[in-house]
C-alpha cells in the first residue's frame, strides 16, 4: 500500500500506483479531493504532455503547486491519465 502524506494527513493511498520516472502517481480515486486546491500553473514534458498542478492545504499549512497530473497525456503516458504525484515536501511511502 502505498500512502502520500502531508501536515499529518493522509492525502492519498492505493495498492494500484503506477511508477514513471521514479515517482509515484495515485490514482484519482485514491485522492482525497478535501485538501487539494487546482492551480493555474502548468508544465510541458516532452513525453507525457502537460502536467496541471495542484495546492496542497492541510489545517492551515500550504503546499503550493505540489502535486500534478496529466489530464490529456501524450500516448505513451496514457496508463497515468488523471493520476497524481508529488513533490518531495508531500512524504510519500511505498
Amino acid at each position: 500500500m502505498a500512502r502520500a502524506r502531508y501536515n499529518g494527513e493522509i492525502l492519498a493511498e492505493s495498492d494500484a500506483v503506477e511508477i514513471v520516472e521514479g515517482n509515484v502517481y495515485f490514482p484519482p480515486e485514491a485522492i482525497r479531493q478535501e485538501f487539494f486546491r487546482d492551480s493555474d500553473r502548468t508544465t510541458v514534458c516532452s513525453w507525457k504532455g502537460t502536467a496541471h498542478y495542484r495546492t496542497v492545504a492541510v489545517d492551515g499549512a500550504e503546499a503550493p503547486d505540489a502535486a500534478w497530473y496529466y489530464p490529456a497525456p501524450k500516448e505513451k503516458a496514457a496508463h497515468i491519465k488523471d493520476y497524481v504525484a508529488f513533490y518531495p515536501v508531500v512524504e510519500v511511502e511505498r
